[in-house]
């Protein structure tokens, strides 16, 4: 009897950072974490013990790092080149990657195009569904024209008996759509548990480690934004993506929160259709299709997204406020930069912006987070403070300090380059980025140290006072 009470221990875990603990705290203790749920009990019966025999047999001994090889066996390819990209190349055999967004932005769609580019190279792939019938995905296949050879289906939510699939069937890709409807009876808790979502992550990740092939999970995100479910969810897989979407259009933006084989710079756009998320391969062509040349308060900013430069097209308006205290309105920048850009313009370019709202908007449902884009938005602001519009075939770039210094960027010659490909024949750049640019025939480069240069530059003599 007293053996028996030993191999069944409970232990509290935190339902938002994975914290554990044998013993009760209420909520959670850890520094990092401001979770409002109590600590959550779950019973374990010594299950553990016997999953973790996945690694391989000479995976306990002692190796020097010098007489390993690099070789990462080869990274799987799919037909999107866009996805390729922001899994740094492909798919890294046994790898788990995680994919996560909002209820309806496609999650789903996603991953039955990804099977259906996979099994198009005579590929097997195990789809497995906890939410949809086979009926179901197989309306969707037909949407998306796929007639879904080489696709076998699994609508089952038991996390050992679809182990026990996967040996059967040996799939050399599997779809898990999602990992929050998966359980396993080892644990008393109900499906998406902090312990459930937990452990069959974990059996999971132990198969495809030892067989050697990549599992695709779709997540769920919660209304703040993160991942449902544990924390220790996201560091147990090898890669974290992300599928965001603005609901002015139908671009679907991916990108990589985390990455173990590749950068977490890079994203892809997608453009939702009736047959499924179409790559857009040139999405600076595409934004500017869309722009109207005379508008005042507009600014093309190049921006650096992984090893890609972007043409985007920032947005601001000016308008006088009845408040006491005016406000400022961001989409796509952060709400603290704008305070500071406008400030600074105010303070060091002479505008009088105490009493008027200032609304900052990068088009497209675009983010920016780099400060290469501090000059653009301080130029936008004031176009439209002034009721003036820049030149049309203008890109602006640089740096915005406090005292109104434009300093230098990384890339200029990348950005110049984009410009340049697009059809813009001028360039407002720091004078600190003279030297990092080469000279392009057509191109006129306009270089300045100051914000006031800038305005000089860009809008004439009386922008400033």
């Amino acid at each position: 009897m007293t053996r028996q009470r030993d191999s069944i221990r409970s232990e509290f875990v935190c339902q938002e950072c994975g914290y554990k603990s044998p013993k009760w705290f209420g909520f959670c203790p850890a520094s990092s974490c401001d979770s409002a749920v109590p600590l959550v009990e779950i019973g374990r019966s010594g299950f553990e013990k016997r999953e973790t025999k996945w690694l391989p047999s000479d995976s306990s001994t002692l190796q020097e790092l010098s007489s390993l090889t690099g070789d990462d066996h080869g990274r799987i390819r799919f037909e999107s080149n866009e996805l390729n990209r922001v899994l740094g190349g492909g798919v890294v055999p046994g790898s788990i990657i995680l994919l996560a967004g909002e209820p309806g932005i496609g999650k789903s769609t996603l991953l039955l195009q990804i099977a259906q580019d996979f099994a198009a190279g005579n590929h097997k792939v195990l789809y497995i569904s906890g939410e949809e019938s086979a009926h179901q995905i197989k309306r969707r296949s037909q949407r998306l024209g796929f007639n879904g050879d080489g696709v076998y289906l699994l609508s089952q939510t038991d996390v050992d008996e679809i182990i026990g699939k996967l040996e059967e069937v040996r799939p050399e890709l599997v779809i898990v759509d999602s990992i929050q409807t998966l359980y396993t009876d080892d644990i008393t808790s109900g499906p998406g548990n902090v312990a459930q979502v937990r452990e069959c992550g974990l059996r999971l990740m132990h198969w495809a480690k030892s067989r050697d092939a990549p599992i695709l999970l779709a997540g769920h995100m919660t209304k703040d934004g993160s991942v449902a479910g544990p924390r220790v969810l996201e560091h147990m897989v090898d890669t974290v993506m992300y599928l965001e979407a603005q609901d002015i259009n139908g671009y679907r933006m991916l990108r990589s929160g985390k990455n173990r084989f590749g950068s977490t710079t890079e994203i892809g756009i997608f453009d939702m259709s009736e047959k499924g998320l179409l790559e857009v391969d040139d999405p600076s062509k595409v934004l500017l299709s869309q722009r109207y040349e005379k508008s005042v308060g507009t600014v093309l900013v190049p921006v650096i997204e992984g090893s890609r430069s972007l043409l985007l097209e920032i947005q601001a308006l000016t308008s006088f406020s009845n408040s006491p205290i005016p406000r400022r309105v961001g989409t796509g920048m952060d709400y603290n930069r704008i305070l500071m850009l406008s400030t600074v313009t105010s303070r060091r370019a002479g505008l009088d912006l105490g009493r008027q709202d200032i609304i900052v908007n990068v088009a497209g449902g675009f983010r920016v987070n780099e400060p290469a884009a501090d000059l653009g938005v301080c130029l936008a602001i004031a176009s439209s403070f002034h009721n003036q519009g820049l030149a049309s075939d203008m890109v602006v770039c640089g740096e915005v300090g406090l005292s109104g210094e434009v300093r230098n960027i990384p890339n200029p010659q990348r950005r110049v380059s984009e410009a340049f490909r697009l059809g813009l024949t001028k360039c407002l750049l720091p004078e600190l980025s003279k030297n990092d640019v080469d000279p392009i025939d057509g191109m006129d480069f306009i270089f300045v140290r100051t914000l006031r240069q800038a305005f000089e530059s860009a809008l004439g003599n009386g922008a400033i006072k």
